[in-house]
């Protein structure tokens, strides 16, 4: 997503953010370029999310994006910053899409096909059970309460696919803060999810 407004890569992600503010502003043709040019990555980062969910899921990546932008577009006036703000942003909805999407379905079944997500695939480092996308979001809003900064930084690399330098620099912190918050927040979910 480094590629400026025509969807060259070659071209300054400043670009990007004159788009945005120009959608901040009203401008109906910016917010197309925006979610044009933010297409491809959202649909990537939406096809990891539901490669680590059970299988027999009934939500595509095509149409969570979509869902995504509907979402961005019935919301009140955008006030992204930047790109690594608007990715903040649709991580944050993205979690909201598919924890609701799970919801729906387990109140449908009462508990059978729950949407399932591995902790295991955020960090190859060491083998987790799989979790349930709603007990992940119950943990979340609770290390949210706990250590904010830490559940922006499991938001920003799990829900937009953020590297830990595009996470310092979308927090205003170091990336030695954002590995810490990570090791951190790795280690507090596990535990709560294991509880």
């Amino acid at each position: 997503m480094a590629t400026g407004p025509s969807g060259n890569p070659n071209q300054p992600s400043s670009d990007f953010t004159v788009l945005l503010r120009r959608w901040r502003e009203g401008d109906n043709e910016a917010s197309e370029q925006v979610l044009l040019i933010a297409y491809r990555e959202m649909r990537r980062l939406a096809a990891r999310y539901l490669r680590a969910e059970s299988h027999g899921h009934t939500l595509q990546p095509t149409a969570l994006v979509h869902e995504l932008y509907v979402n961005l577009l019935a919301s009140e006036p955008v006030t992204f910053s930047d790109r690594n703000h608007f990715l903040a942003l649709c991580a944050r909805k993205l979690r909201h899409i598919l924890v609701d999407h799970a919801r729906q379905k387990s109140s449908q079944r009462r508990g059978g096909d729950v949407v399932k997500l591995s902790l295991q695939d955020w960090d190859r480092a060491d083998a987790s059970v799989p979790e349930s996308l709603l007990d992940l979001d119950r943990a979340l809003s609770s290390l949210e309460q706990e250590d904010p900064r830490s559940s922006q930084v499991v938001e920003l690399r799990f829900f937009a696919g953020l590297g830990e330098e595009e996470i310092a620099a979308a927090l205003n912190i170091s990336v030695a803060t954002v590995k810490r918050d990570w090791t951190f927040a790795r280690a507090w979910l596990h535990a709560q999810l294991k509880s």
